[in-house]
């Protein structure tokens, strides 16, 4: 299934919003691009953003002060 991402935020005051439904993931990724770097986020406006796949699980998540926090980055192994 290729429509199967959707895109969430919420804003500063709690207040959950659909962005996107069931859509490509390149579609997906540019909608969280623009509310992560576009004026909505400048102003305050946006404080969490996430992607969710077809089985609702979270692919992406954003968060104001924080920035990415899903997926973690890959510990490098140490020897």
């Amino acid at each position: 299934m290729t429509n199967e991402f959707s895109v969430w935020w919420w804003d500063r005051d709690g207040g959950q919003h659909e962005e996107l439904r069931f859509v490509e993931v390149e579609r997906a990724f540019n909608a969280c691009r623009r509310l992560i770097h576009g004026p909505a986020s400048v102003f305050g406006f946006v404080d969490r953003v996430i992607i969710t796949d077809g089985g609702d699980c979270t692919c992406f998540e954003w968060k104001k002060d924080l920035g990415v926090t899903w997926p973690t980055p890959q510990k490098e192994h140490q020897q």
